[in-house]
């Protein structure tokens, strides 16, 4: 039973994402799109990364709702150990991540969590939606956890979603589709490019640095390059460096647009934009795959639409980035 329902979950998350939706008629939400935020989390114009600041709490107090129990097959004691057991996707570690605890733009304050932390909470309230997508039943997990923008309520783990613009006469994005059969989250919808868990490298909290995790997101999916272990590897390090010096040159330049989360699984999205003008991206991004290890992926028109069925952290940063176009030179 349990699998089935995983694979109704896979097979239908967007219209699952339009029913969890209703639930929160009077939250806030970025634009037109499903993708609920609140007041403070989205700015009245886009934040050059470099302005905005990160803070460090080692001792934050532990989420009201962690590793909930319902609905698991017998004998499985969370939701990635039966993801584990039953559905594992090609990549899947508990691997370090960073918690968003709170929000006062442009401060963002982190604390340490992993993985899995956010895997067992977000999946399993989907999955509850998915097995009572008749209604009946109720959602226990869903009405425990509450307001899904309230930070205190789980473990927030951000992933950084970024709409990266080629600059120029007939301006384009990089558009990727999500295959489900290779990724734990938002499998069959379509996406922006890149997006990524904000998570340090050999759990050093030293790595708390966006840019940097953004660049590892470019190396991996838009290059196709093996996964990043170190920030020494030759092909991040030569990235890296030239993305940071056409930077330096105005070449490249990297925006926060806001916050918001994801109905369905409460998956929480820094969103961003990146526009890197047309002779840049050619040199650095020539060699953009037509497919990588989580889908395909193609260049499309920036024109203010958007493609459907969308991820709405996808969509929200879509409509922010037009919204603020002429702000961000385009």
């Amino acid at each position: 039973m349990w699998i089935e329902v995983r694979r109704r979950l896979n097979a239908s998350r967007h219209e699952l994402g339009l029913a969890a939706n209703r639930f929160y008629p009077e939250a806030m939400r970025v634009g037109s799109t499903s993708l609920l935020t609140r007041p403070g989390w989205i700015p009245e114009a886009p934040v050059p990364l470099e302005n905005v600041r990160l803070d460090w709490d080692n001792q934050a107090d532990p989420p009201a709702v962690a590793d909930p129990a319902e609905g698991l097959p017998k004998g499985l004691g969370t939701y990635a150990e039966a993801m584990e057991a039953m559905a594992a996707p090609r990549v899947f570690e508990n691997r370090p991540c960073y918690r968003l605890l709170d929000v006062e733009l442009p401060l963002l304050r982190f604390g340490p969590a992993m993985y899995f932390d956010g895997v067992n909470v977000g999946e399993a309230v989907a999955h509850e939606l998915a097995a009572r997508a008749d209604g009946t039943g109720g959602l226990p997990l869903r009405e425990r956890i509450g307001d899904p923008t309230d930070l205190t309520r789980r473990a927030a783990l951000p992933a950084i979603t970024t709409v990266t613009i080629r600059a120029g006469d007939g301006a384009s994005y990089v558009l990727h589709w999500r295959d489900p059969e290779k990724v734990v989250h938002a499998g069959g919808l379509h996406q922006v490019m890149p997006v990524g868990v904000f998570q340090p490298l050999n759990d050093d909290r030293d790595d708390l640095d966006l840019w940097r995790s953004m660049q590892r997101e470019f190396s991996e999916e838009f290059l196709g390059t093996p996964e990043i272990v170190t920030w020494t590897d030759p092909p991040f390090r030569r990235l890296s460096r030239s993305m940071d010096n056409a930077r330096d040159a105005g070449a490249i330049r990297p925006y926060l647009l806001g916050l918001g989360v994801d109905p369905l699984t409460f998956a929480l999205d820094l969103l961003t934009v990146v526009i890197v003008e047309a002779d840049t991206f050619d040199l650095l991004f020539g060699g953009l795959v037509n497919e990588n290890d989580e889908g395909r992926v193609s260049m499309v028109a920036f024109d203010g639409t958007v493609p459907q069925p969308m991820q709405p952290a996808g969509a929200a940063a879509l409509q922010l980035a037009w919204r603020h176009r002429t702000a961000l030179g385009l």
